[in-house]
């Protein structure tokens, strides 16, 4: 196990994505393996201490940023174990520190198709896991919850829970069960999820399996140290195609079009995305306001993918000179990174401008996308913020990002988000669809659920963490 005090070592774990100011700890820990993890865990909770899980850096809402305690670092935790494949599909087992570019490789090789694909392919397997991260291909494959079959939680005690789906169930809104000598029974919140994609506070649903209150519970009733996934078989090949469109609209309803048409994902980015993408790829058409991003599996012929979305493109008057077509391995990799370039570059800028980004991670019902489009072009419209709009338009789930220059801009922004915010629950959506709450949203979460709501998720943050020491700070203080 080792220990770091150096202040210049602790320095890169104080910052992610969401470029979250004034994190400190006086050390960081890395456990070597899971036992070691739970002896740090034990220690910690007998002194009361905080502990603050650390991951890769990658998340956008301040999780893994430390204000005082410990930070725990699953670095070391990254063997990547056994992969089967079955006559259909097949597994992987894959410990938390593992980085979902490697895990992705890793099971490609096997016939397998890890379809949990995130924008950060540096992200770690757990961070992916505790905040239920989903990504582009969720239009087909739905959140990395879907795919979980077993996890290795280690709880603030330094229990070591084995998990595997199926095994536990609650009854109702009441889960019992035992781990070690210890008997434990947790009685659920009662709130309603939004029925969209969501990642706010922890799961609940009535008969709902224990493995799922792990998974999007951003490192606060346990420590995600392994886990095993469920995978579908590699396709034979990805037909992948940027579309550009003179106006919004037109994206718009090309988008609601393909999404009917069962693609692997359908994306939208704004004409301020495509200026950004213009400065490294000089062939974006000039005249392109929107364009859509989307991917489809070659399952039976080449041919016939693309006759498909030919078809639906003619329908929709698009011109080959105004789109981009790939469906060999490495071309669909260039657009890939085309697609991820984007949302790094505007980081890079928020970075540089010294103000955080003050962004937006809604997803609504897809009957109310339309209102919920409108709200965005209006409130940005009237702001004058410099802002970048993109993301799973097929889910009806698009980030907003406005970067501030100034601090009348940063406080204009963060009234502008909250405005954003409060329509997406008037509309049956959710306030984070997909990066979690972290320490940058918890205001969000009284919104979604209420003050009731709230108290109930920390008697459930009591049940298996009475001393409160795993990510504090993370969803509610």
């Amino acid at each position: 196990m080792l220990v770091k005090k150096d202040p210049s070592f602790l320095l890169s774990y104080l910052e992610d994505s969401s470029n979250l100011k004034g994190g400190y700890t006086d050390r960081v820990v890395i456990p070597e393996n899971v036992r070691e993890l739970a002896s740090v865990l034990k220690e910690a909770n007998s002194g009361k201490i905080p502990v603050t899980i650390s991951g890769a850096g990658t998340g956008q809402a301040g999780g893994r940023i430390p204000f005082g305690g410990i930070v725990l670092s699953l670095e070391k935790l990254n063997a990547m174990g056994e992969i089967k494949k079955l006559e259909k599909g097949g597994s992987v087992r894959a410990e938390a520190g593992v980085i979902i570019k490697d895990l992705k490789e890793s099971c490609e090789r096997k016939g397998l198709f890890y379809t949990y694909d995130p924008t950060e392919q540096a992200a770690f397997l757990g961070g992916t896991i505790a905040t239920n991260a989903q990504g582009a291909r969720a239009f087909r494959y739905g959140p990395t919850r879907r795919c979980v079959k077993a996890l290795t939680v280690v709880l603030a005690s330094g229990e070591i829970l084995k998990l595997e789906r199926g095994a536990v169930k609650a009854k109702g809104r009441v889960i019992d069960f035992e781990s070690g000598n210890k008997c434990y029974k947790i009685e659920l919140p009662a709130y309603k999820m939004p029925g969209t994609k969501n990642s706010a506070g922890y799961y609940v649903e009535d008969n709902m399996d224990l493995i799922d209150l792990f998974i999007g519970q951003e490192g606060t009733l346990g420590v995600i140290a392994e886990a095993e996934l469920e995978l579908p078989d590699k396709p034979k090949g990805i037909f992948a195609c940027f579309a550009f469109f003179e106006k919004d609209n037109d994206a718009w309803n090309f988008a609601a079009c393909a999404g009917r048409a069962g693609p692997l994902s359908v994306e939208y980015f704004d004409a301020n995305c495509l200026r950004l993408l213009q400065h490294k790829y000089g062939n974006v058409p000039l005249v392109a306001r929107a364009a859509i991003f989307f991917e489809d599996e070659i399952t039976l012929s080449e041919d016939s993918v693309l006759k498909k979305w030919d078809a639906l493109l003619s329908r929709h008057d698009v011109s080959q000179d105004n789109t981009w077509v790939a469906t060999s391995e490495n071309m669909c990799r260039q657009f890939l990174e085309k697609r991820r370039y984007i949302p790094e570059e505007m980081n890079d800028m928020a970075r540089r401008t010294g103000f955080p980004k003050v962004s937006t991670d809604l997803a609504v019902p897809r009957k109310n996308l339309s209102d919920m489009l409108k709200c965005y072009s209006d409130g940005l419209g009237r702001s004058g913020l410099r802002h970048f709009v993109f993301g799973h338009i097929g889910d009806a789930h698009l980030h907003v990002n406005m970067l501030p220059s100034g601090k009348n801009d940063y406080n204009r922004a963060k009234s502008l988000q909250l405005d954003f915010v409060k329509k997406s629950v008037s509309l049956g959506g959710t306030v984070s669809a997909e990066h979690g709450i972290g320490k940058t949203k918890k205001e969000f979460l009284k919104l979604l659920y209420g003050e009731e709501g709230v108290k109930e998720m920390k008697k459930v943050k009591l049940a298996l963490d009475p001393n409160f020491i795993l990510g504090i700070g993370n969803l509610f203080d």
